[in-house]
């Protein structure tokens, strides 16, 4: 009854790698940002124990940060603060996008 369950490397792998296709197209639209979320919290779960499953906290944190400083930026943008918020808003997801895709790609841990 209580079988364990077998996790995929391979599927884990990809959920991780779609979740940072999506969070590297919310640069041309943003509602794929938000679809990135909502898959990390479907998918996380299935990715326990494997190299993806830091990746899938890694792409959390991008997501909640990244919101954060995007709202606060935006907020700001009535004083010229806001603009730069954003802008190192901009650098740091695309750093941690990166980052992470890469050591993805090299099946080490986000982190």
């Amino acid at each position: 009854m209580n079988e364990p369950i077998t996790i995929d490397p391979g599927a884990a792998k990809n959920t991780a790698t779609l979740v940072y296709i999506l969070q590297a197209l919310t640069f041309f639209t943003a509602i794929s940002f938000f679809i990135s979320i909502i898959v990390i919290y479907i998918k996380q779960d299935d990715v326990k124990g494997t190299v993806a499953q830091s990746h899938l906290l890694w792409q959390k944190r991008t997501f909640w940060y990244g919101l954060f400083y995007y709202l606060l930026g935006a907020a700001l943008t009535f004083v010229v603060i806001g603009f730069g918020i954003l802008f190192a808003n901009s650098l740091w997801m695309i750093y941690r996008i990166i980052k992470g895709w890469l050591r993805l790609s090299e099946n080490r841990e986000a982190y």
